[in-house]
């Protein structure tokens, strides 16, 4: 479990983070959503200890992050893996080396030891057998497995996902969702995604922070986010008339016709 104790962050006469106090839950997903500006880059950011906070701190376990000498911060990494939005996988990489690159940065393993750890990450994913292959020779979503499977080479505790659905048609991005969804509850990883997909929000949002203005605006899971009075996450989720539409009939179907839309 990560969590954060009254977390304040700055920059110059921005006041991004304006006391965050929250918690991210192992073996299920963890979603950040929010408008652009309301701060969850940095809050992300914060919790990998990019950025150090003003006031406040994050706990990993029972640990203060920030009471952590540098040598003890890279141990916490190692425990971390990375999805990025933009894969950042290495073109002149084979997709063997590219899985690699953790093991060979931050391990001693012998070479055999990395190539059966890159074919069982291969296999995590459902992508056997392309080992050899650069990333230009892969679609977007295979490319998207590549880097999740580079994330988990290290059997990592914590796994954080930016925009994981970026760039990816619909049913590419579902798939994506249940692979890290699965991986998170087979391993029991505390799994924290900053996303925009409202597919991802309804299909795999077991722990859901919402973040307006640098503030915790609404928390909750998936099965809360149809019946919540909250006006903010009405307003962030249901932001076309399409999709107000679309509530409102769940809300009759769910209770008898009952519903006010």
């Amino acid at each position: 479990m990560i969590r954060t104790e009254n977390i304040q962050k700055s920059f110059g006469d921005n006041h991004v983070l304006k006391g965050i106090t929250t918690e991210f839950y192992a073996g299920k997903p963890n979603l950040i959503i929010g408008s652009s500006g309301a701060g969850k880059t940095v809050l992300l950011k914060l919790l990998i200890g990019l950025f150090t906070p003003d006031s406040g701190t994050v706990y990993y376990g029972d640990t203060d992050l920030f009471s952590l000498s540098p040598k003890e911060i890279r141990a916490i990494r190692m425990r971390v893996g990375m999805l990025f939005q933009g894969n950042a996988l290495f073109d002149s990489m084979t997709v063997e080396e590219n899985i690699r690159f953790p093991m060979d940065m931050f391990t001693k393993r012998s070479i055999k030891e990395k190539k059966m750890r890159v074919n069982e990450c291969l296999e995590m994913v459902n992508m056997e057998g392309i080992n050899d292959r650069y990333p230009s020779e892969v679609s977007g979503g295979m490319q998207k497995r590549v880097g999740i499977a580079r994330a988990m080479v290290l059997e990592p505790d914590y796994l954080f996902c930016d925009e994981p659905n970026s760039g990816l048609d619909p049913q590419t991005s579902i798939l994506i969702d249940e692979l890290i969804c699965d991986l998170t509850n087979s391993n029991n990883i505390t799994t924290i995604i900053n996303t925009h997909d409202m597919n991802s929000v309804m299909g795999i949002g077991d722990n859901i922070l919402l973040m307006k203005d640098g503030h915790v605006a609404w928390r909750g899971d998936k099965s809360q986010v149809l019946e919540s009075n909250n006006q903010t996450l009405e307003d962030f989720i249901f932001a076309s008339p399409f999709l107000r539409r679309l509530r409102a009939d769940a809300l009759k179907q769910r209770h008898g016709g009952e519903a006010d839309g």
